[in-house]
């Protein structure tokens, strides 16, 4: 066989998992490494204020909308912008973990892949925390926003002075939707089902969310869609094989033999 007609390297057709308790220390001092970055980021408020008022100027020059549109959707109902505080203070780390969860127990090579994309995309946002700290919406008077979670609950901060648990001073990039996006993607890398792409709701829903309560600016998301889209293009989502017993041949080209795999692409 020559190099003209031998098939590229794919995943083989029974991945082997990753051994979990490797996976399961791997991902918790991921987590540990972020939470104790996060904290370095710690006591920069006159900067993270100062970088606020550029970015608001920022949006304003490129003509983003409003993020007081978003929030005036969500004030409609006090029902609804309940729901979404609910939303953004349990949904993030559960969704993600759950999307792991299913990578590994039913597409092992393809949660080594998203696994690698957010450890990425994580390791560069806290970067960007720890040079460019940024005081979210909600705490900028000049953005005429409201702290929804203070005002309507449920709340997952405490005034930042006193708050030794998160970095609120970190709103750039957001990894509420950057994690989110990558849920969705990976969902549809990952199956085939006509019905996924109803999985870019999940980062959609995020979106309105962090910009609708204030706690992000729309740059905060496109930031996190770059970065998440520098990590894809860096980290290739696994090829896997599949039997071609019962497929007809391409029109124009030769029968497959019975059983013969063939490479497909692991978004198709």
């Amino acid at each position: 066989m020559n190099a003209r007609t031998e098939p590229e390297e794919a995943e083989p057709a029974t991945p082997v998992r990753p051994p979990i308790i490797r996976e399961l220390l791997l991902v918790a001092g991921l987590f540990l490494v972020y939470k104790c970055g996060r904290q370095l980021a710690t006591g920069h408020t006159a900067e993270a204020f100062r970088n606020a008022h550029r970015v608001w100027d920022a949006e304003r020059w490129l003509r983003l909308p409003d993020e007081d549109a978003a929030q005036s959707l969500l004030l409609y109902g006090d029902g609804l912008v309940h729901v979404a505080n609910t939303y953004y203070a349990t949904v993030h780390f559960p969704a993600t973990a759950a999307f792991l969860v299913w990578l590994y127990l039913r597409r092992p090579a393809h949660y080594v892949w998203a696994r690698r994309v957010l450890a990425a995309v994580t390791a560069a946002a806290l970067v960007v925390h720890l040079t460019f700290p940024l005081a979210p919406p909600r705490m900028l008077a000049a953005t005429g926003l409201i702290d929804t979670a203070r005002v309507y609950g449920p709340s997952v901060y405490g005034p930042p002075r006193t708050d030794t648990l998160s970095n609120q001073f970190a709103a750039m990039p957001s990894l509420h939707f950057g994690w989110a996006l990558m849920v969705a993607v990976g969902l549809i890398v990952a199956t085939r089902s006509r019905r996924r792409w109803l999985w870019l709701l999940h980062p959609l829903v995020t979106l309105l969310v962090i910009v609708g309560t204030a706690n992000h600016y729309w740059l905060d998301a496109l930031i996190a869609s770059a970065l998440l889209g520098v990590a894809l293009a860096v980290i290739r989502a696994p090829r896997r094989t599949v039997t071609a017993a019962g497929r007809g041949a391409p029109t124009g080209g030769p029968a497959q033999p019975a059983g013969e795999k063939a490479l497909v692409g692991a978004g198709r």
